[in-house]
């Protein structure tokens, strides 16, 4: 999940809106949060250490996804694979994860009833 998506769930679970999330950050008003809720702009460090004390939750909860995105380790190839895999549901998932399985050679035995 993006940044912009995990502040908009974590904003509206908690019962939050912007102008209470501006509130509780240091040099940010309510544009700058709209803009990062939009996914236009990323907070600064000291601001992400803000937001993660305002939801209670850890820093690297709200980076997750961006530090994957920027995962030198992965090439592009392996990006554009994972944001598919991410894009499908659960049965799509694990029959891609079968192929995938038996392209490698790596496939595991079907469990039988």
């Amino acid at each position: 999940m993006s940044i912009d998506q995990t502040l908009r769930l974590l904003a509206r679970s908690r019962g939050l809106t912007v102008a209470d999330i501006a509130t509780a950050i240091p040099r940010a008003g309510v544009a700058t949060v709209s803009a990062w809720m939009r996914g236009e702009k990323l907070p600064a460090k000291e601001q992400l250490d803000a937001l993660a004390r305002t939801f209670g939750v850890p820093a690297g909860a709200l980076l997750a996804e961006l530090a994957s995105t920027l995962d030198p380790a992965r090439t592009k190839g392996e990006h554009e694979l994972l944001a598919a895999y991410r894009a499908l549901n659960a049965r799509q998932q694990g029959a891609l994860l079968e192929v995938s399985r038996s392209m490698a050679g790596t496939a595991k035995p079907r469990k039988t009833r």
